[in-house]
């Protein structure tokens, strides 16, 4: 990972530089806020460590205005309490008490790149995606990873990463959901000063900081239509030019793209170039949901179980068979992410002894059922029912009031009546956002809309003074606002 430094640290720059070295990082040091700010245009970095004796405000500030999220640790003297209180109120992740401790400085680290990088599998049908990301890793072609939110598109792009032969490059990623579109084109290309307003600086793009390593374009069927066009360019030329900037830049980098939707679909609706899904899918790796490897569920659930119980200081308990009876049996709509806080919630609530069915709950506190058919689990599809959930509860709206076409109203729907299309539209959208603890681009898989639509909706109902659960999750990193 890449560290920079920014201030004296109270004189402890070179210890607490070793330490991260020696933990695998890559450092540079800033001595004050500006040069910081600069430093990150020029070249990026993944965690800023900062003096708390700078003005911590003023650099979450600047780099909120010019759109930059990077996790910053505000360090100083322990004596300094109403310091640290400072940075934490302004927007700093952590506080770390210098001298610094080697295993303090290693847990910052480690929680800033853990996303779990070892992809755990069992089943054949995972086995056989692996085999073949690995034979294509070390080619220089374009991938495209898809499959269902949840799934491990991000991992697997890093891994490809990894075993390629630009594993000592940068690996850079990219949610392309979570930028609005006005910002995305200055995120991937960079700008020049006065380019837009708030474009005080020059600043490079992803494409430069990824050169001699790989590009990630994460859900890049959200991207818009015009700025395909550019990425295209940029594909086929080897170049970018920065917004405001006429003078093109050689780049050289090795792009993974991933969605969650089906991009063929998106070519024939308009929505996706063509030309650029074929530039893009060179090689799919597509990976199964997590439903259909069953092999998995019972080893990623035991990592998960000891992974939680290590990070919560908690020992370690196995999993009943009751309890993996009842993992197997379930759909898994949200995929491993949804197992990942499922086994973090049974951790926390399991017995003395062992991990029970009794403590294997979903977010609303409602018990999986043995078939599978909790309340997060997708209804069963037929080949004349509605494809999404939207789909199917606004269906269910139109029977209920379907005065006489089709007789009374079933026991699913009588409660629907008397209730407009778009209140019944508006609960779902609410309540699936709790199901997914708020995580919107899982969401609107779930939904089988897209994030933009639900952004929108979100927009709407927060105008309307309605309580929208706030975003969290993979799906909602960077710029996220509804």
């Amino acid at each position: 990972m890449r560290l920079l430094i920014i201030g004296s640290l109270g004189g402890q720059i070179g210890a607490a530089s070793r330490i991260a070295v020696a933990r695998g990082a890559q450092v540079v040091q800033a001595d004050d806020i500006p040069r910081g700010l600069e430093v990150l245009r020029t070249q990026g970095a993944d965690l800023v460590m900062v003096d708390v004796a700078l003005d911590v405000e003023a650099l979450i500030g600047g780099l909120a205005a010019e759109h930059m999220s990077i996790s910053v640790v505000a360090c100083g003297v322990a004596s300094d309490s109403k310091a640290a209180v400072r940075a934490i109120k302004a927007g700093a992740k952590e506080y770390i008490p210098l001298p610094p401790e080697p295993e303090l400085i290693a847990a910052v680290l480690q929680a800033v790149t853990e996303d779990s990088r070892s992809i755990i599998f069992r089943d054949p049908t995972m086995q056989r995606s692996m085999k073949m990301a690995e034979q294509v890793a070390p080619s220089e072609a374009s991938i495209l990873v898809t499959g269902e939110s949840g799934t491990g598109k991000e991992l697997m792009a890093r891994f490809v990463h990894e075993k390629s032969r630009r594993a000592k490059g940068r690996f850079i990623a990219v949610n392309c959901a979570a930028i609005p579109d006005n910002l995305l084109e200055s995120e991937l290309f960079g700008h020049e000063k006065g380019a837009f307003t708030g474009a005080v600086a020059r600043r490079i793009g992803k494409f430069e900081e990824a050169h001699g390593g790989t590009l990630l374009l994460d859900e890049i069927s959200e991207m818009d239509v015009r700025l395909q066009a550019k990425l295209l360019r940029a594909i086929q030329e080897k170049e970018i030019d920065r917004v405001g900037s006429n003078t093109p830049v050689k780049v050289n980098v090795r792009l993974i793209a991933t969605s969650n939707r089906n991009l063929q679909q998106a070519v024939r609706e308009g929505s996706f170039r063509e030309d650029l899904y074929f530039r893009l899918n060179v090689v799919n790796l597509a990976l199964p949901p997590l439903r259909e490897r069953p092999a998995d569920i019972e080893a990623l659930a035991e990592h998960f179980a000891n992974k939680f119980a290590e990070a919560n200081e908690m020992p370690r308990r196995p999993l009943s068979a009751a309890a993996l009876q009842l993992l197997k049996a379930y759909r898994w709509p949200g995929n491993v992410r949804e197992l990942e806080n499922t086994m973090h919630r049974a951790v926390l609530l399991a017995g003395e002894h062992e991990i029970g069915p009794d403590a294997i709950l979903l977010p609303d506190a409602q018990p999986l059922t043995r078939d599978g058919a909790g309340s997060g689990a997708p209804a069963p599809s037929s080949a004349a029912a509605p494809t999404s959930a939207l789909a199917r509860h606004q269906a269910a709206q139109a029977g209920a009031s379907g005065h006489g076409q089709g007789g009374a109203a079933g026991d699913g729907t009588a409660a629907l009546v008397g209730r407009t299309v778009a209140d019944v539209e508006r609960d779902l959208i609410i309540e699936t956002l709790k199901h997914t603890l708020g995580n919107r681009t899982h969401a609107a898989n779930i939904l089988g809309i897209s994030i933009r639509t639900l952004r929108n909706k979100l927009k709407l109902y927060t105008d309307q003074g309605l309580p929208v659960p706030s975003p969290s999750g993979e799906g909602d990193r960077g710029h996220q606002s509804l």
